[in-house]
């Protein structure tokens, strides 16, 4: 009995665990969503659309990434250690020079548009970097099997996803007042660029 209680207080803690880092990989979702509801306050047609179709792309994402990590581990992790964080840097100030331009040029063709596949598959891939890495540490630390990854990477998907829907509500709340104090595609091209400094520095360091 003492084995089996102890066996499952180790199986929590690993549980735990686990969730804190969907936490901790679903930040950037989060704070991406937050700026795409902003820029779907002022829609007049429907949300509930894009609000799922970049829920599931944030959440399939950090759920795949890992998983990706995890079996390139042996043959190219050198690699993606090495350059992932640049990729994304890249992508993120990519997107957010382009919201920037758009506030100072509102016809601009470049305008950061959330209902787009092609913006939500960028963003959805960059912010999902971190999660690269994560799956290559699973590798590193006793995860053998595809079977022992599934409960890690059901637990980063869900939690990204729920974070993402969570972020899309209260950027729409509260978009009509950011949009009246402050030009939301510069904000949001500035809180893009940021993730990507942040993802950067955190990874050069």
């Amino acid at each position: 009995m003492t084995k089996f209680f102890r066996t499952f207080a180790v199986e929590m803690m690993n549980f735990f665990d686990i969730v804190m880092l969907s936490v901790a990989l679903a930040m950037d979702c989060f704070a991406v969503s937050i700026v795409s509801g902003v820029m779907m306050a002022a829609w007049q047609r429907s949300k509930l659309q894009v609000i799922l179709r970049l829920s599931v792309l944030f959440g399939l994402f950090q759920a795949l990434m890992p998983l990706v990590g995890w079996l390139a581990t042996s043959l190219f992790a050198h690699y993606i250690e090495a350059y992932d964080h640049w990729i994304a840097f890249g992508l993120l100030v990519f997107l957010g020079g382009r919201m920037i331009r758009s506030a100072f040029q509102p016809d601009d063709a470049g305008h950061f548009e959330p209902s787009r596949w092609l913006t939500g598959v960028t963003l959805a891939f960059a912010t999902s970097i971190d999660a690269l890495a994560v799956g290559i540490s699973f590798a590193m630390t006793g995860y053998k099997s595809l079977a022992s990854l599934l409960m890690p990477l059901v637990v980063i998907g869900i939690g990204s996803f729920l974070f993402s829907i969570t972020g899309h509500l209260l950027g729409i709340r509260f978009g009509s007042e950011i949009r009246r104090r402050l030009q939301p595609e510069l904000f949001g091209g500035i809180i893009l660029i940021a993730i990507g400094v942040k993802i950067l520095v955190t990874h050069l360091l």
